[in-house]
């Protein structure tokens, strides 16, 4: 997964960049929140940590806007020297997921992460996914379309299933790139990924027809929309 993580104290960022390392995710740092926003209008994260104390904005109110703006379901943890229940509140209300106190215990903060991704991801091992048409098989990275048995390549087959577990959702170039090749973007990297999602675009035959339309977002990347449904 890709998280981000914003907090004034270097120490605290480099203790929360060591943990979510340790969870086998990639991690974005930032110091303040407005450099988190800024970001946020051309990129998309998996997670969100964020410190309610910042120089320049408070927390919830970077809350507030990935909600309105960004995102409803992407998980957001707060950290926060704060006692009062009061104030607890008031960062759930604006949509913070949950919360932990300074100073951070490493075990309390994996266990909140795991938490909250269990919350998004798919209950057990499951050995089929369904969306319309299509039917995933993991174990064998086997996909069919009706009775029509697809044959992908890996990359190709990891890059289908993460665009249809995020349905929906305008994923950027370089989070898709970080997914599936964990390494920064380069051109090499950037044509690749075009080449795949022309590939599965056609292999899967994502076309109205088939209730899926895979949308190409200029400057930005991808989503993958469920179009059956529209008239």
């Amino acid at each position: 997964m890709r998280f981000a993580a914003v907090d004034d104290e270097a120490s605290q960022l480099e203790l929360i960049q060591t943990i979510i390392s340790s969870l086998g995710h990639e991690c974005h740092t930032y110091s303040n929140g407005n450099d988190l926003i800024k970001v946020l209008r051309r990129e998309s994260y998996d997670f969100l940590i964020m410190d309610w104390e910042l120089p320049d904005i408070k927390g919830p109110d970077v809350v507030k806007w990935v909600r309105e703006n960004k995102s409803k379901t992407v998980p957001i943890l707060f950290i926060t020297n704060r006692r009062d229940e009061r104030d607890v509140a008031f960062a759930l209300s604006v949509g913070a997921d949950d919360y932990i106190r300074k100073p951070i215990r490493i075990h309390e903060m994996v266990a909140r992460i795991e938490a909250l991704i269990r919350r998004i991801s798919p209950v057990g091992t499951q050995n089929k996914y369904t969306w319309g048409n299509y039917i995933f098989l993991p174990d064998r990275q086997g996909i069919h379309l009706r009775d029509e048995n697809i044959s992908l390549k890996n990359k190709e087959y990891e890059l289908a299933l993460y665009l249809f577990q995020n349905l929906g959702r305008l994923l950027s170039r370089q989070h898709l790139q970080e997914q599936l090749w964990g390494t920064q973007m380069s051109d090499v990297i950037t044509r690749t990924l075009d080449t795949h999602i022309s590939s599965i675009r056609s292999k899967l035959n994502l076309r109205p027809e088939n209730g899926f339309h895979l949308v190409s977002v200029y400057g930005y990347g991808y989503r993958l929309e469920n179009v059956s449904d529209n008239p």
